[in-house]
């Protein structure tokens, strides 16, 4: 049996009217609920039947809900906002992210590095508590074969080998040995290497006489320090020093050719802060030369040069270290142990600050976005202006395409150094090796 559809009833204006009210307020739920249109708002009604009315006389234009920008950009984000809002139930338009309060908002984005700010700090502590803090003993770790010569450019700092026309160094001649335990300097008891330092540079380039003990045996030995012109090293960085003009700071003073060993002494909570803040801001200014440095990792890899032990590494490259460090046998096991939390203590305290630069798409950027929001509506009702309304970070989006682009071009960059030309646990030691002979650029090595 065949149905048939009543004839259709001519809309009147106030019926006309009514509908396009109804669709005005769509539009006003949906813009509220932080779309830019809602797809019941932004799409014309299709006429059912044979209802003669145009669908455009009761639909609101499309323009007047979308932005005016037509670009690729503003499509893309307009049609992300439409499809987060068919997700938004009746009565979630108040609990929307961007109603919060600023603190709220500003808590929630700081969860994910705050996270990472307390592993570090709970990894540090067990460093510090557990396995101990290294601390330069008196007693001799190596001795130097020669007076290190040093070459220093705009660019490097390079330190010559020994060779057979060297000048031995003063502790060489003197006939201090790897072992030795400095008990004093000219009279005055060394129980410390600060001490051992502090008497040694306050004699200058004259004859001293330092008792040492080797071998359960007290001697005495005169030793002359001569002068030496080394580069200084920044305390926070880890790096070597810059005057304002781009060259490396220097500094003269005696050198001896001798370095201390290092135990490890356990500390207590009250050295966790102040362990902490100083490894924050040595990431912090490392990340000033940042670029630079994986510039010339770029550089490297192209050229085929050596890569320096020193620079950044990638996921892919702390991981290799952390294997290489686990299978290795020239260490023991709790020495295997306290090298491993330290790396995922450096690690999680590097994520923390990095995540905090006032950089979309980073967490410091969204934070920088709120408080700019904050802010623009204090000074607006400071000066009984109308609500600017909440930040808008879909206009910073080309500028956080450049910012995720770099990121991504330097873990490339990075990523690729690490399997081209990795950095190996015995290269790092051997550095360090250098380090302590040549007294650079360890702060303790005299």
């Amino acid at each position: 049996m065949a149905c048939t559809r009543p004839p259709p009833k001519k809309k009147t204006d106030a019926s006309v009217e009514e509908d396009t009210s109804i669709e005005r307020e769509k539009v006003t739920a949906s813009a509220a609920a932080g779309t830019v249109a809602g797809r019941a708002a932004s799409e014309p009604a299709e006429p059912t039947g044979d209802t003669a009315e145009p669908a455009e006389k009761h639909a609101v234009p499309q323009r007047q809900v979308r932005s005016g920008n037509t670009s690729l950009l503003a499509s893309l984000s307009a049609a992300a906002r439409e499809a987060d809002a068919e997700r938004i139930q009746p009565g979630d338009e108040n609990r929307l992210f961007y109603k919060l309060p600023v603190y709220k908002r500003i808590i929630i984005m700081l969860g994910g590095p705050f996270m990472n700010l307390l592993i570090g700090v709970v990894c540090t502590a067990i460093l510090i508590c557990g396995f101990g803090m290294p601390t330069a003993t008196n007693k001799v770790s190596s001795v130097s074969e020669c007076v290190p010569t040093v070459s220093m450019n705009t660019d490097s700092i390079t330190y010559e080998e020994c060779s057979a026309s060297s000048q031995p160094s003063p502790a060489k001649t003197a006939g201090l040995r790897a072992g030795d335990t400095v008990l004093a300097v000219n009279g005055t008891e060394t129980n410390s290497w600060t001490a051992v330092s502090s008497a040694i540079r306050a004699a200058g380039t004259t004859p001293s006489e330092i008792k040492i003990m080797r071998d359960g045996r007290e001697q005495t030995l005169t030793i002359t320090p001569v002068q030496l012109v080394r580069p200084v090293v920044d305390e926070q960085t880890g790096q070597y020093a810059r005057n304002e003009d781009g060259s490396f700071k220097t500094v003269s003073g005696g050198f001896v050719g001798i370095s201390p060993t290092s135990e490890l002494k356990p500390g207590n909570l009250s050295d966790v802060p102040p362990n902490v803040g100083h490894t924050l801001a040595r990431i912090a200014g490392s990340m000033w030369s940042l670029p630079q440095r994986v510039w010339d990792l770029g550089v490297t890899l192209v050229t085929n040069g050596d890569r320096d032990a020193n620079s950044p590494v990638s996921v892919v490259g702390v991981s290799r270290i952390a294997g290489e460090v686990a299978s290795t046998d020239q260490i023991d096991r709790t020495s295997k142990e306290a090298t491993l939390v330290s790396l995922v203590a450096s690690m999680n305290l590097m994520l923390f600050a990095f995540n905090l630069i006032p950089l979309l798409p980073l967490d410091g950027g969204h934070v920088f976005g709120a408080l700019w929001e904050a802010t623009r509506r204090a000074f607006a009702k400071l000066t009984r202006r109308e609500d600017p309304g909440p930040f808008d970070p879909i206009k910073l989006m080309p500028l956080t395409y450049v910012v995720a682009g770099a990121f991504i071009l330097m873990s490339v960059i990075l990523i690729a150094a690490d399997i081209i030309k990795p950095i190996s646990c015995s290269k790092c030691a051997a550095r360090e090796s250098r380090n302590l002979r040549f007294g650079r650029p360890i702060l303790n090595a005299l």
